[in-house]
């Protein structure tokens, strides 16, 4: 099951798993989003949550429920286009068509340069400033990307120093306990 954003009151909330949207006040008309989705979309149009709407569809389908000062979307257009305050400014950036933007994890990547391993803490740099350029151009698979790449590259910094720092301690060990018995 997916996990999923939720608008409410145009601010974006979540991710909530799917069975506990309806705690949140989930209704036909909430604009929700996941990965995998291109968009915000009404939860009544989404088939993985339409099921929790079948004893209220019928009120719904009652003539002139619902009508709206809005003009309906045409072939095409996302369901968010047609509230303007959603498509075209004041929540524009937030909720439009742009998922969550992915952690860039910078500051991993500067602490393990600065306190672990320096050619693998500069990869992660690379990696972690990649990450706002990518979102911000659309490319939002691309920042993620860029986001578990940076995350690796300090963890390896991080296991490369740890597993130096245990070797270097064996070596200290092993060359006192030598010297200790004359035998270096």
């Amino acid at each position: 099951m997916a996990n999923y954003y939720l608008s409410n009151g145009g601010e974006r909330q979540g991710p909530f798993p799917e069975e506990e949207l309806l705690r949140y006040g989930l209704t036909p008309d909430s604009l929700v989003w996941c990965n995998g989705m291109p968009g915000w979309q009404r939860a009544g149009e989404v088939p993985e949550l339409s099921r929790y709407f079948v004893a209220q569809q019928q009120q719904y389908q009652q003539p002139g429920y619902g009508q709206s000062n809005y003009p309906q979307p045409g072939y095409g257009q996302p369901y968010y286009s047609q509230y303007p305050q959603y498509a075209h400014g004041q929540y524009g950036q937030e909720m439009g068509a742009r998922p969550p933007k992915p952690d860039s994890n910078l500051v991993w990547a500067i602490l393990t340069t600065l306190f672990c391993c320096l050619p693998l803490g500069v990869v992660a740099i690379v990696k972690a400033s990649k990450v706002d350029s990518l979102y911000h151009s659309g490319d939002y698979e691309g920042a993620q990307q860029a986001s578990n790449d940076a995350k690796k590259w300090a963890t390896w910094s991080a296991v490369a120093s740890i597993v130096f720092i245990v070797l270097y301690v064996i070596f200290v060990f092993v060359i006192g306990v030598g010297a200790a018995y004359g035998r270096f």
